[in-house]
């Protein structure tokens, strides 16, 4: 059987995955296969990471809020029973 070179739809394809991969380093750069594979999963990673990066900012935003308040709080435990005792009102 005869060598069929493949269309240009599959050049299409392949430079679009070169474009993709044109910051890894090494065969990750150079060979087809191996870059489809590292796109792959570089896209994989990409969208779990997204949800993860909302979640470690939610959790660094929630310390630092904490940090300022306990910063700007100047009454403990003892003075705020204390206020309570004095003005059940005002709690």
């Amino acid at each position: 059987m005869t060598r069929v070179p493949r269309g240009y739809i599959a050049r299409r394809r392949r430079t679009k995955m070169h474009s993709f991969a044109s910051n890894f380093r090494g065969a990750h750069l150079r060979l087809n296969r191996m870059i489809t594979q590292q796109v792959k999963r570089a896209f994989v990673s990409s969208h779990r990471d997204r949800g993860r990066q909302k979640r470690d900012f939610h959790r660094l935003w929630i310390t630092r809020i904490n940090a300022a308040t306990r910063k700007k709080l100047i009454l403990n435990r003892k003075m705020l029973a204390q206020v309570a005792v004095s003005n059940p009102n005002n709690l």
